[in-house]
């Protein structure tokens, strides 16, 4: 995050009346950026950090943030998959996105977990105290550049969650008997999952499917 700090401050303001903000990163720089950028906004107080996805439940539940700026990629779980859990307990919740991912199935999975933005982490510093201030003020924000990476994928079918652990087992080389007897499930339903990914992704075969798979962003290499 770098650039000039937002034109749109508050002066004078309480602690108590101050944006509460829960900040979920894995990287301790990026984490102590972060918590820079917060202390220098008048209107904004950095109520609790986390470092994975236990963490940030945990400190979601006692501090209540009104905004929570979370990763994508958390130590043993994806924070859409927090933000899920998080808006399930929490309905009103209000979770800003904070990326490097310009995936667009990363964008659209986050958004449908709840996410109310998606910011990349390249974003200069002004944009992301903006839109904290605008989804606190209720608004949803997604950045041109986000929105244009999303556009590229309508019409895409999306995998079910099935069909991704079949990928990831594939990625990891495991045959065809392997993954049914890994995932507790016949050969001919695994033969079926995989058939299914491959035209779903307009592959030639399972391992074109894979590299499909990694450059949009639904497995990590």
């Amino acid at each position: 995050m770098d650039g000039p700090v937002s034109s749109i401050r508050v002066t004078s303001i309480s602690r108590e009346s101050a944006i509460r903000i829960l900040a979920v990163e894995d990287h301790p720089v990026f984490r102590e950026g972060i918590a820079t950028i917060i202390g220098s906004q008048e209107d904004m107080h950095l109520v609790a950090q986390a470092a994975n996805a236990t963490e940030a439940l945990r400190e979601f539940r006692q501090h209540r943030p009104d905004i929570t700026l979370m990763d994508l990629r958390l130590p043993g779980a994806n924070g859409a998959d927090v933000i899920v859990t998080i808006r399930g307990e929490f309905p009103a919740a209000r979770i800003i996105v904070l990326s490097n991912s310009e995936s667009g199935f990363e964008i659209e999975r986050s958004l449908r977990a709840g996410a109310a933005a998606y910011v990349l982490k390249t974003a200069a510093q002004d944009e992301l105290v903006d839109v904290i201030r605008r989804v606190h003020a209720g608004h949803r924000h997604v950045p041109p550049d986000v929105a244009s990476r999303l556009a590229e994928h309508v019409g895409e079918e999306s995998l079910t969650a099935r069909e991704i652990d079949v990928l990831r087992l594939i990625q990891e080389g495991l045959r065809n008997k392997a993954i049914a007897t890994q995932l507790s499930i016949s050969e001919a339903t695994g033969n079926f999952h995989i058939k299914n990914i491959v035209s779903k992704l307009n592959a030639n075969d399972r391992t074109h499917a894979v590299m499909i798979a990694v450059r949009r962003g639904l497995l990590d290499l």
